[in-house]
């Protein structure tokens, strides 16, 4: 696999790995909840319906974020947006070290989850709008690889420090990007594409266009994509700690166990960006979204300890490949003046399925609902936007973003 050019360009090199970055710390704080609630689980006593609460709390604040600060990018800009979402999660996460009971430490991860939902789109739009259409698909696919590397700093953070310092340390660990805003300031630079800008559309006026005929289907497409996705992705990994201790095994073995998964998603990551430009949007998304529905019934069903970490495995290969592909391909469907706006509003919609899962999955557990049962669940879930790309989708491999 031959180097993509994108990584030897310095100006782009830079703003890909500054934003990559802050997409790393974002990953390792949403990482960092699925360790915690498996130790509060212990040391709190929660319930299973009260561990899917606190699951989903930070996805309702990641709707909220995600639609908010689409909308204020179109307006703003995308740079200053995303140093707000910055500093609005890192500074959450570091208070919620200190929070002593259930509620107050649920309000605090609301607030963080409306840093981190408003940070991803608006990060994904940016680099999307200064990267040549050639490396435009490889190179945001390349920007969401930074989140494998930030659940690979959760686990080790988690399977490191919770076991011996408590989940406050990590949290506190979690507040870190904060300092990192204060460089990120001075260095990336706005969109050239929104910079060239002259007017701001009002938001009636850009929600309109989303729905018009010309971008009906794919506003229709991406709305139901990213439900099943976000709702399979935050049903699955948000629990893969828990569902380990489900299976028998101990919280530092469990915790051991995901840390070998998630080494996965990095390779799914790379084969994406990879595949991208070589064969297209659609071709990885559906490829990818099978293949993810196929490892989430092998994982729910497998019975010896060799087969549970070999399907979490693939799960994680395929389904953050699938994640790559997606990012890549909404910023791409919609014209500059609404771009961000379109991305967000499609992620905030996704989130719903984030906040649903994980309460439904603490539901079904409290009811002693297989985990085989709960996993095929997911797979008819990421088959319907596997089926929405392939018959709604349009590909937009090497075509010029609209203006």
């Amino acid at each position: 696999m031959e180097m993509p050019e994108i990584v030897r360009d310095p100006k782009q090199r830079k703003l890909l790995t500054s934003a990559g970055f802050s997409w790393m710390f974002d990953a390792m704080d949403v990482g960092i909840i699925s360790f915690v609630v498996a130790d509060l689980t212990m040391k709190w006593g929660l319930t299973p319906l009260q561990a899917g609460i606190f699951n989903s709390v930070n996805l309702v604040g990641m709707a909220f974020g995600a639609a908010i600060a689409g909308i204020m990018a179109d307006k703003f800009g995308r740079k200053a947006v995303l140093l707000w979402t910055l500093l609005i999660f890192s500074i959450a996460s570091g208070l919620s070290a200190a929070a002593t009971g259930f509620v107050v430490l649920c309000i605090l991860r609301f607030i963080a989850g409306f840093g981190l939902g408003g940070e991803l789109p608006v990060a994904s739009t940016l680099v999307s709008e200064s990267v040549p259409s050639k490396d435009r698909g490889r190179a945001v696919v390349l920007l969401e690889s930074f989140w494998a590397a930030g659940w690979i700093a959760a686990a080790l953070v988690s399977f490191f420090v919770i076991p011996k310092y408590g989940w406050q340390f990590a949290f506190l660990i979690g507040a870190l990007p904060a300092f990192y805003a204060l460089y990120l300031r001075k260095a990336i630079s706005d969109s050239p594409r929104f910079t060239k800008q002259v007017a701001h559309r009002s938001l009636k006026d850009r929600f309109r266009t989303l729905w018009a005929k010309p971008h009906r289907r794919s506003t229709i497409m991406l709305w139901i994509l990213w439900f099943t996705v976000v709702f399979s992705y935050y049903g699955m990994f948000l629990w893969l700690p828990s569902v380990m201790i489900l299976k028998g095994f101990s919280l530092v073995k469990s915790f051991q166990y995901v840390l070998i998964m998630t080494l996965a998603q990095l390779p799914g990551y790379f084969t994406a960006a990879y595949f991208i430009e070589k064969f297209g949007r659609k071709f990885v998304l559906v490829l990818y979204l099978i293949l993810t529905a196929f490892s989430a019934v092998w994982f729910g069903n497998a019975a010896t300890e060799g087969m549970l970490i070999a399907a979490g495995i693939c799960l994680s290969f395929f389904n953050l490949g699938a994640w790559g592909g997606m990012y890549a391909y909404t910023p791409e469907l919609y014209p500059t003046s609404v771009r961000s706006t379109g991305v967000g509003l499609a992620a905030s919609f996704g989130r719903v399925g984030g906040i649903i899962a994980p309460l439904l999955v603490g539901l079904l557990v409290s009811r002693h609902v297989t985990i085989g049962s709960i996993f095929v669940i997911f797979f008819l879930t990421i088959i319907v936007g596997a089926v929405a790309v392939l018959c709604l989708g349009k590909e937009t491999k090497g075509q010029e973003l609209i203006d």
